[in-house]
């Protein structure tokens, strides 16, 4: 038993190292927003998703007593999340500042609201840990859809440019640890979605080895870098990940601008033509 836990222990601080610097993942982005004094192109429901993640599994772990690892880097994630989120929106148009409360509203207040007190008025302490358990792993395996979009686009651009490797390599590390960890406490609510975890980080890194030599393209959608860069980290569902790319949000405008120029050019020349034929 005493082997068990130290196991534990071990696997849990490396799952902490771990997603600590995953949850970095999202600081070039607000560097480029901070820079660019705007943070439009972008999106807040990952940092919103990730703090309502974070306070989940909070709750979960001091309900279950014996799952301080879950408590210290969650808690580290609430600070960055909000952080991240505040950021956002300090520098987002009014528009965005909208969404951004009502999506808090709905997950951070109401949401977390309901499953606090559904939950924490349950006569048995055991019923009320393992129906928090279970809507905690099925939150943790509802967010895979975020991984499958990139996987898709990936294969449809056959390029990894929204997929580095470092964060498939890590992705998996964490899925790793964290996996050892749940079923050292054999806790299978933090196992098994770090299972799946796994199987999606060596996925990611099959077609990264596919992938790497092809050509990349020019797909610029600032909301598939921020996408990439929050693929969800399942233990802690707070941290989702990637290194930044340099996302350039698309200008419609300017093919507007030239297409309004190369009109104005032709009516210009009928009219020099029309001009020149009446004088004839």
């Amino acid at each position: 038993m005493a082997l068990h836990l130290s196991w534990a222990f071990v696997f849990g601080v490396l799952g902490n190292v771990v997603s600590f610097l995953v949850s970095l993942a999202p600081l070039p982005t607000f560097y480029q927003i901070y820079k660019k004094r705007t943070s439009e192109g972008f999106q807040s429901i990952p940092y919103v998703v990730s703090l309502f993640s974070a306070m989940l599994w909070i709750y979960y772990a001091l309900l279950k007593k014996d799952a301080m690892f879950l408590i210290t880097i969650n808690t580290f994630c609430c600070f960055i999340q909000t952080f991240y989120i505040v950021a956002y929106f300090y520098y987002a148009p009014k528009k965005e500042k909208v969404v951004t409360v009502k999506l808090i509203l709905l997950f951070n207040i109401f949401g977390f609201g309901v499953i606090f007190l559904s939950t924490f008025f349950l006569q048995n302490p055991l019923t009320r840990l393992h129906v928090l358990g279970y809507i905690c792993m099925a939150f943790a395996l509802s967010v895979f859809a975020a991984p499958l979009c990139i996987l898709r686009k990936v294969i449809k651009t056959k390029s990894v440019e929204y997929m580095p490797f470092t964060l498939s390599v890590f992705l998996t590390l964490g899925a790793v640890m964290w996996f050892f960890y749940g079923l050292l406490l054999k806790d299978m609510n933090i196992a098994v979605p770090n299972v799946v975890g796994f199987i999606f980080g060596i996925l990611q890194m099959i077609l990264y080895a596919i992938y790497k030599n092809c050509p990349k393209k020019m797909v610029e959608d600032p909301k598939l870098h921020q996408l990439s860069e929050h693929i969800v980290d399942v233990v802690k569902l707070g941290t989702m990940v990637c290194s930044e790319v340099n996302a350039v949000a698309p200008q419609p405008n300017e093919t507007n601008n030239n297409g309004g120029v190369v009109q104005a050019q032709n009516i210009k020349g009928n009219t020099t033509d029309h001009d020149a034929s009446n004088k004839v």
